[in-house]
């Protein structure tokens, strides 16, 4: 690899606007998109509850208003540090602790509003950016154009802008593999300064070996330290952990050198350090196993691949879009010849160490999740933050390619790259600029439907909403009381009997109701049930008339 120069004046000033529009979008519209499903639950942990208490005290068969539902998104005296730990462990053992137990602690100082928890998420976004800085500076070893072309592409990119304002642990997951990564990489760097110096420090002076000793211990200490916190994010880091597993015996050749030995000692010291949330899964393995179960569905192989060149265009451009859009296919064609390129590019003109690690990041990750989808027809994959490692892999290998061809490819080519560097700044900028005020989007998933579902009962005189707790409908009907009106009435089922419509109503909807319970209330009122909103998989029905004499 050549020596990559300097940015010039020009795009280190657009670099610096982008950082500065990326930082904005952030901080925008916290409040403008649907508090979706998954959000109500990191809510519900922070408050120390569990769904065990919301349906004994909500979905009992009686009537409740919104405010209901608050109780349950919000802190309270009698519930502490120790219940959000106790309720993930009982029923999310999937989920590690580290984001919920800062989410809570943040949540005591600064409230539980939509706009306050999602707030903790923008912070920890701003972490991203010296994390990302310190990654390429370990990886590349050139001056700051790989860096700041880094920077650039992630501050406007719509899939970090979307975590960057979710109440999840995604955003703080990018930045424990970033910075495990970089700590790993800085840690085999010295490692290597070390084995060539050694021998002639050690000669000169007892204390240099002690010394040296010391400062191993510490720069490998941050690596255990680092793997750990990523570990206590996201249970996927284990994948992570094994490409950097398979990074670190690739370029020790498999021999049992010192740096391989050193590298085994700090990363069981990260697992050892992870064992008690380990033994809260082994305890907890039945619900840990419904939890994971939750992910899984069928579908063919070509709408996989469909969904995968989708979610791979997001990195760059996102303007919710779905499959069905065909203006999705040629900007996912265009965007799989860019990364496809940059990776080429990044194995031919560079060391091995450097694109080998980058594409352990890419492929190890990705593989154990896209393989079993593919063949057993699951959907792990078409949510983007399982693939989170893959698309940051990406991130850096287009990055260097930038880098690469603005400033040391064929001068005639130049004008080309800056022109196609500049169009993916603008699709980011524009997909930002698009996202911001959404009142939805495609990856809030189930919940996506929930603002025109709420716009719907809330035209309604006096309206009554029927569900019950199984499958999405839980965390959608708490999404919903964010959104509906304070007259809007729920009826919240325990069992599958079925229920009596309380008179006073003008008008009954019922959320994802199964097919006995449409049934049922048809013979019972002898009254036709109208789907009205959504599709199989989320659907908004309503009751024709109520006001007949049951039987």
């Amino acid at each position: 690899m050549r020596h990559i120069k300097l940015a010039p004046n020009w795009l280190r000033f657009l670099i610096v606007v982008v950082l500065v529009i990326g930082v904005f979008f952030r901080f925008l519209n916290l409040d403008s998109k649907v508090y979706g499903h998954d959000e109500t639950y990191t809510s519900l942990r922070i408050s120390g509850y569990t769904k065990t208490e919301v349906r004994r005290q909500i979905f009992n068969g009686r009537v409740v208003n919104k405010e209901a539902f608050a109780k349950f998104q919000s802190l309270h005296s009698n519930k502490s540090l120790g219940d959000t730990l106790k309720s993930l462990a009982i029923e999310n053992p999937h989920h590690p602790p580290l984001y919920y137990v800062i989410a809570r602690l943040w949540a005591q100082i600064f409230g539980t509003s939509v706009t306050a928890i999602r707030s903790l998420s923008v912070i920890i976004s701003l972490l991203v950016f010296p994390c990302i800085y310190l990654l390429c500076r370990e990886l590349f070893n050139v001056p700051l154009s790989v860096p700041f072309l880094a920077i650039a592409l992630i501050a406007i990119s719509p899939i970090h802008l979307i975590y960057a304002q979710e109440a999840r642990e995604y955003i703080l997951w990018i930045v424990t593999i970033l910075i495990s990564s970089a700590s790993l990489l800085r840690a085999l760097r010295l490692e290597s300064k070390r084995q060539v110096s050694d021998a002639w420090r050690q000669a000169a002076s007892p204390l240099g070996g002690a010394a040296q000793m010391r400062l191993r211990t510490v720069t490998w200490g941050i690596y255990t330290l680092t793997l750990a916190l990523s570990l206590y994010t996201s249970l996927l880091s284990g994948f992570v952990a094994v490409a950097h597993g398979i990074y670190v015996m690739t370029t020790t050749r498999f021999r049992w050198t010192k740096t391989a030995k050193f590298y085994t000692i700090a990363s069981l010291s990260g697992f050892l350090a992870f064992t008690p949330w380990i033994l809260v899964i082994l305890t907890n393995l039945l619900q840990f196993h419904r939890g994971i179960a939750q992910t899984t569905g069928k579908l063919s192989p070509f709408t996989l691949i469909q969904s995968w060149l989708l979610k791979l265009s997001h990195i760059f451009l996102d303007l919710n879009f779905g499959l069905e859009n065909p203006f999705s296919y040629p900007m996912t064609y265009i965007f799989l010849i860019i990364v496809g390129y940059s990776i080429y590019f990044l194995c031919r003109t560079t060391h091995p160490k450097t694109w080998l690690f980058i594409v352990s990041l890419i492929v190890v990750p990705a593989l154990p999740l896209m393989l079993p989808d593919l063949m057993f027809g699951g959907t792990r994959t078409t949510a983007e933050q399982y693939l989170i490692p893959s698309y940051l892999g990406i991130q850096l290998a287009v990055a260097y390619l930038f880098a690469y061809q603005l400033y040391d490819g064929i001068p005639a080519l130049r004008r080309i790259w800056q022109i196609i560097f500049v169009l993916v700044i603008v699709c980011g900028v524009f997909s930002c600029a698009v996202s911001s005020p959404a009142e939805t989007w495609l990856s809030k998933g189930v919940s996506s439907g929930n603002p025109q579902v709420a716009k719907i009962i809330n035209q309604a005189s006096r309206p009554l909403l029927m569900s019950d707790s199984l499958g999405m409908n839980y965390g959608n009907v708490f999404s919903l009381s964010y959104l509906v009106e304070p007259k809007v009435r729920f009826l919240l089922l325990k069992d599958k009997n079925i229920p009596t419509i309380p008179k006073g109503f003008t008008d009954v909807f019922l959320l994802n109701p199964s097919s006995t319970l449409r049934k049922g209330i048809e013979k019972k009122y002898q009254s036709k049930i109208h789907r009205i909103y959504g599709n199989k998989y989320y659907s908004l029905w309503k009751l024709a008339k109520i006001s007949v004499k049951k039987k």
